[in-house]
């Protein structure tokens, strides 16, 4: 009897230290990938993208995890429509051949119980490079509103538009460009 005893609680002991991955979807709503650029000296632009899709994973326990994310590049949103065109042209994001953006990741490093970086490759143009977010906020809780579990984090990446063939205008405009993304998702 002991020994069954002891089995059994051994084997409910395992589930807890190898709990399973969490999949969440994004948030469209409350995802908005933003993007900075210095123009001519005068004044850091931003501008942003408004459809977004994709999902994380994440298995707290192992402190691993996953990310893959599409981003609609016609959905570049400058707050001029003129300016959104011009950007969907060939010079930069040429959005007739390269309708989507994507980051794709299978490594998410965790500093403490908390996401602190996710390593993966961006796509821009065609073009993939590596590129690490460095997660400046991370929380966990249940959604007041969906009564499901929901996961929020802002991160930071900066890039080289030249690196994607983008290169239009540099340095007058600048090649850095600081990518920041605010991220809700729900637990599925």
């Amino acid at each position: 009897m002991n020994r069954l005893v002891a089995l059994t609680l051994a084997a409910s002991l395992s589930s807890v230290a190898y709990a399973a991955p969490e999949t969440y979807m994004i948030d469209t709503n409350h995802t908005k990938p933003r993007f900075e650029y210095n123009h001519m000296g005068y004044s850091t632009q931003l501008s942003r993208f408004d459809t977004v899709k994709g999902s994380i994973t994440i298995d707290r326990a192992a402190k691993t995890g996953s990310v893959d994310v599409e981003i609609d590049a016609k959905s570049v949103d400058t707050g001029y429509p003129l300016f959104n065109g011009h950007l969907q042209g060939d010079d930069f994001f040429d959005t007739a051949k390269y309708p989507t953006i994507t980051f794709k990741s299978d490594k998410v490093e965790f500093n403490g119980d908390k996401v602190a970086a996710v390593e993966g490759n961006l796509t821009i143009k065609g073009i993939t490079k590596p590129v690490t977010l460095t997660v400046t906020s991370f929380m966990c809780m249940p959604h007041p509103m969906m009564k499901k579990e929901a996961c929020g984090a802002n991160a930071t990446a900066q890039i080289k538009r030249s690196e994607f063939n983008m290169a239009k205008y540099a340095p007058l405009v600048s090649d850095e460009v600081t990518l920041t993304i605010p991220v809700e998702s729900i637990k599925q």
